[in-house]
């Protein structure tokens, strides 16, 4: 028996090998292409199912392998602690001995001697670790298919919260910019609203609140459209301006045109933008009371809600008037005045979610007399676009879709007609009443029924809605 360990040079008792027990470990997981634990669980399983029926091994091969399976198992064998065994336990005493035999090496030695010797002393054992290798290396390409799988999952994951996280910081930044232009006009107006307020309800805190509420918002979206000229123009005349600064050697002309971005109020203190906007106030003031002289002052729309939104919906829908309204979209329904009426009425509601709404009358002959349809893709430029010519606009009538805009009609951007706000745009709860209005033309035109969906960033709005004349 003794001769048969030294064969083993791996962990017979005279060799017992220089190397480490991580050493041996990747040696061995190298060898079989599973790892040495994995491997010797198997092999351990092997030697079970088959000893006896395919493998038939001589009494000191089996005290060989007992013996390492006992040092991988317990450690070295210490006879002093070890219970006695009884006068008749021969094969107790045998496989003592065989143990005590292998004498220090470490339970990764065992491991490594007990395949090594199953592997020489059984030829079924080879292709039984060929298939063992091939199930390892399958279930490792899955689980590693799978782990890339994950990954690609969690990166798509966090690429999107990224891209939300940056959309509300954009957003939020963009609104606190909106609101300190919001304090800037508010602190110039808000004494002459006031005034007004309490000479149209003396008395009536609540009520004169809730107009002067009205009027700081539709001053605020009369400056912004102002502002969007502005820039406009400014635009158009910087080659110029650049030119005449040149020629002249200073740039006060370009310093003095009063055209300013939002963004700039952040740069400049805030009594300065105090006093560029008291300035941008006066002028369009000035321009306010050069129209007054032309048109005539434009009446208050009469509005008002209504139920059985389900059967409005079912009646719209049969006459036409549904449409889809895109997130960071504006719609604009274009209805010309018609000769035989003096009255434009309306009526609308949407599914599930709000829709910002409102209604602008625009000074200018209709060459149609067809209720028309423009989208665009932002209402910052809404006075740019209201004549369906905008660069990111398309017409919708009957007869289909217009062809996209050519140079000639480019051009007519700088010959838009004067529009007047008749009813601010304001969010409305839509999707739980029908909402409704009426109008008394203040004159031949166009009126501009704009349902704005710019503040939603993911949904699109499904919109119902009819409009007619009367008398």
């Amino acid at each position: 028996m003794a001769n048969k360990t030294e064969s083993s040079p791996r962990v017979s008792t005279e060799k017992v090998p220089l190397e480490t027990d991580e050493g041996i470990m990747e040696s061995e997981e190298r060898k079989w292409g599973i790892p040495l634990k994995d491997m010797y669980k198997q092999g351990l399983a092997f030697y079970k199912d088959k000893e006896g029926k395919a493998l038939h091994l001589s009494y000191e091969d089996r005290l060989k392998l007992v013996a390492y399976t006992q040092q991988a198992a317990h450690g070295t064998l210490d006879l002093n602690s070890a219970p006695p065994l009884g006068v008749l336990d021969v094969i107790g005493r045998d496989r003592r001995a065989a143990w005590h035999a292998l004498g220090n090496i470490t339970q990764v030695q065992a491991m490594a001697g007990f395949l090594h010797t199953l592997e020489r002393l059984c030829p079924l054992f080879k292709p039984y670790v060929e298939a063992l290798q091939k199930d390892f290396e399958a279930k490792k390409q899955q689980e590693e298919k799978k782990q890339k799988e994950e990954k690609a999952t969690t990166d798509l994951q966090n690429r999107i919260i990224e891209e939300k996280q940056k959309q509300q910081s954009t957003k939020l930044t963009e609104e606190q910019q909106v609101q300190k232009i919001k304090d800037a006009l508010n602190a110039q107006t808000y004494d002459q609203f006031l005034q007004y307020a309490q000479q149209q309800f003396p008395g009536n805190f609540d009520q004169q609140a809730i107009l002067i509420r009205q009027l700081q918002d539709q001053h605020y979206q009369q400056y912004i459209q102002q502002l969007a000229v502005d820039q406009r123009l400014a635009n158009s005349n910087i080659k110029t301006s650049d030119s005449l600064d040149k020629d002249n050697g200073n740039n006060e002309k370009h310093e003095d045109s009063g055209d300013w971005d939002t963004s700039d109020l952040d740069n400049i203190p805030e009594d300065e933008a105090t006093d560029i906007l008291a300035h941008k106030e006066e002028t369009k003031a000035d321009e306010e009371s050069d129209d007054d002289d032309i048109f005539p002052p434009v009446e208050e729309a009469n509005m008002w809600t209504r139920g059985e939104i389900s059967v409005f919906k079912e009646s719209a829908r049969a006459g036409g008037g549904r449409l889809t309204v895109g997130h960071g979209e504006t719609v604009t329904v274009r209805v010309p005045t018609h000769q035989r009426a003096k009255c434009l009425c309306w009526e609308f509601a949407t599914d599930n979610y709000d829709i910002g709404f409102g209604l602008y009358f625009e000074w200018s002959k209709s060459p149609t007399s067809e209720v028309t349809v423009h989208v665009s893709e932002s209402d910052d430029e809404d006075d740019a676009d209201d004549d369906g010519y905008g660069d990111e606009e398309y017409t919708v009538t009957e007869g289909g879709l217009d062809p996209e805009m050519g140079p000639e009609r480019r051009a007519l951007q700088h010959q838009r007609p004067p529009v007047s706000i008749v009813v601010p745009i304001f969010r409305r709860d839509c999707h739980t009443e029908v909402y409704a209005g009426s109008h008394t033309y203040p004159g031949e035109g166009v009126y501009l029924l704009k349902f704005d969906n710019t503040y939603s960033l993911w949904r699109s709005k499904t919109l119902y809605y009819k409009v007619y004349y009367t008398q």
